[in-house]
């Protein structure tokens, strides 16, 4: 259908006879801008993406994990949330706005305080006037949750899922890369809420397509992947990984692309043990061999032979200390989430709901517990619980887990409790008691068998996190009393999935999956423009003449173009459009005089000389298949 159909011939000519004003459409000119460019890297930045964000002008630091969004940067952020913000309109979801500043009463309902305060301590926490707990929002379910409790009445409402697009805050630790971990950052999370886990997957499959979507209009190359669902809980998660060589997670995948998971949560099929080569159980003298390498080449024996006893504290948010002892093939490392993860759901023997630390303890924190020296390196499975001070604060034996890996070992290595000495030929029911809570507790790896199908091997790639959905289930219903009426009359909690995508975040990643050794190359759909045309030499009249006629009609055109009319030499204007990745150049230079203008396309680099009544209509057609 013509674009003008339906709407009257001269309403249409007056459309194109009067366009809309520069202030009206927010066209720019360089000379007009807040814009400066840095030619060296700022000693803050440690990444790509982080460095050339710093100097093409997009962002400004104002402090730790603390940025100022500048002209470019927000417009590449509006345009990022407009592709949001779509897809998200098309699934049916409804924008809304919540409270930044939240009551630590909700938070205390659903029991993610001290989680949020004490144990990650991310949330930034605050005593008003009136003496009340509130905090920053680093996230927003238990505020969705207390709205939903209230307003939500039967299964007729259902189902709902609400999104918003604000600033979240996070006190990180240790802020660092730019806008990839920020103290302060833009968000679009949603909250779906639905009658059974059937309408709950339904929706989850519908945010998996419309994130899907989303990375794909921005141009991104990513990956979903199986994920931990951390603090925010929930039965199943997804993160989006835009794959770059920068990113902070370490994904494992198959080639076949039937399995990816970040490695947190990555299972796999381990290698086989090599048979042992002791036959008969015997202490021997094994001096300075309190590492796995170390203990191999003693006695010249295969790492699938050995039982590595691994020794953690865990600290719940009541006070309690409870001692892991973790035993895992001596090839084998621990997954510091996973063994989190089961300390959480062991929490409640002892009392306690949340996780505050899980650390291997050092020396100064056995002091506090240990009734006498540990036997660093040298611990068997059975290391005596005597060792443990009588506490009340402190569990008075070890939590004893034991990976599948090490359950069907035969005369296997392990340490004997004393200092320089292992046992050889030991079994479990024998000189071992094999630990009675067996769970998957290993770190999958790059090389690993796949479980689908054991022909295929893992491969690791690193990425950065960009969205992750969860299947909440019932978690935040039930601990905060949202409940529904079913249409049997039924009263039942809500079931509950949440959907977020790091807006702020995506804009930097972009960038840390494509920039070359001049600058930032910008996906056409979020590029702050899509053209920019530049004077060489604003002294000579046909120069200008020729830009500021291209400049109006490729605007016209619907093409979002700047013009450098800045008193600057050729060559710093041309580094600039490098620097900050606009994704078409037009120079009106020498070849004016045979009615032509030179046009670089900055992904390829590619220039060609094109005829100016030529270069509207090829723009517009080269982008439309950009956008494609």
């Amino acid at each position: 259908m013509p674009a003008h159909q339906g709407v009257p011939l001269i309403q249409f000519r007056l459309i194109i006879r009067n366009p809309l004003s520069e202030k009206e459409t927010g066209i720019m000119r360089l000379s007009q801008m807040l814009f400066v460019t840095l030619r060296e890297d700022p000693a803050e930045a440690e990444i790509p993406s982080h460095k050339l964000l710093l100097r093409a002008g997009y962002i400004r630091r104002v402090g730790s994990g603390l940025y100022a969004y500048l002209p470019l940067m927000w417009r590449v952020l509006q345009k990022i949330s407009q592709i949001v913000r779509e897809e998200m309109n098309a699934t049916g979801a409804q924008e809304c706005l919540l409270t930044q500043l939240q009551p630590a009463e909700l938070w205390k309902e659903s029991g993610r305080w001290d989680t949020y305060t004490k144990a990650e301590g991310i949330m930034f926490a605050l005593t008003d006037r009136q003496n009340r707990e509130v905090g920053l929002g680093p996230t927003h379910e238990e505020v969705i949750t207390a709205i939903a409790r209230d307003l939500i009445r039967s299964y007729r409402q259902l189902p709902l899922n609400l999104y918003q697009i604000q600033t979240k805050f996070r006190d990180e630790i240790r802020p660092r890369f730019g806008l990839m971990r920020g103290r302060e950052f833009i968000m679009k999370d949603a909250y779906s809420f639905h009658v059974d886990e059937t309408s709950l997957k339904q929706t989850y499959q519908d945010m998996h397509d419309a994130y899907t979507r989303i990375l794909t209009r921005c141009g991104l190359a990513f990956r979903a992947v199986d994920a931990d669902s951390g603090a925010i809980g929930g039965s199943g998660s997804q993160e989006f990984m835009v794959l770059a060589a920068a990113g902070e997670d370490e994904v494992l995948y198959t080639a076949d692309g039937q399995y990816a998971a970040n490695v947190e949560k990555a299972i796999s099929l381990v290698a086989d043990a090599q048979p042992s080569s002791f036959a008969a159980y015997e202490k021997l003298e094994t001096p300075g061999t309190a590492t796995i390498v170390s203990l191999c080449d003693f006695l010249q024996c295969s790492a699938t032979q050995i039982v590595k006893n691994v020794l953690y504290q865990a600290v719940y948010d009541n006070g309690m200390t409870v001692l892991a002892l973790v035993s895992i093939r001596g090839d084998q490392d621990v997954n510091q989430v996973k063994l989190q993860n089961e300390l959480v759901r062991q929490g409640a023997q002892y009392g306690g709901k949340a996780l505050l630390s899980l650390t291997v303890p050092d020396l100064e924190a056995q002091r506090k517990w240990a009734a006498r020296d540990l036997p660093l390196g040298y611990i068997s499975p059975g290391l005596s619980d005597s060792y443990i001070q009588s506490s009340q604060s402190v569990s008075s034996q070890f939590l004893r887990l034991a990976d599948p890996t090490v359950a069907e070992l035969r005369n296997f290595v392990t340490g004997s409790d004393e200092s320089g000495y292992h046992v050889v030929g030991a079994n479990w029911g024998k000189e071992f008691q094999l630990p009675p809570q067996v769970v998957d507790l290993r770190k999958a790896a790059a090389g690993d068998r796949a479980i689908h199908d054991s022909s295929q091997t893992l491969q690791s790639a690193r990425g950065i996190e960009i969205g992750h959905i969860f299947q909440l289930g019932t978690k935040y219903s039930k601990a905060m009393g949202a409940n529904f009426t079913n249409e049997q009359g039924e009263e039942l909690p809500l079931v509950m999935g949440c959907y977020g995508i790091g807006v702020s975040r995506l804009a930097q990643a972009a960038v840390e999956q494509s920039y070359d050794k001049d600058g930032i190359v910008f996906p056409v759909a979020i590029a702050p423009y899509q053209a920019i045309v530049v004077i060489p030499d604003i002294n000579k009249s046909d120069q200008v003449a020729a830009a500021e006629q291209l400049y109006q009609d490729l605007n016209q055109a619907g093409v979002e173009t700047l013009l450098d009319d800045r008193s600057e030499r050729a060559g710093v204007k041309f580094k600039d459009a490098e620097l900050v990745g606009i994704p078409y150049r037009i120079v009106t230079g020498r070849s004016l005089q045979q009615g032509k203008v030179e046009v670089v396309q900055r992904a390829t680099r590619t220039s060609q000389e094109i005829a100016i009544e030529a270069v509207v209509p090829t723009l517009k057609q080269w982008i439309a298949e950009a956008l494609a």
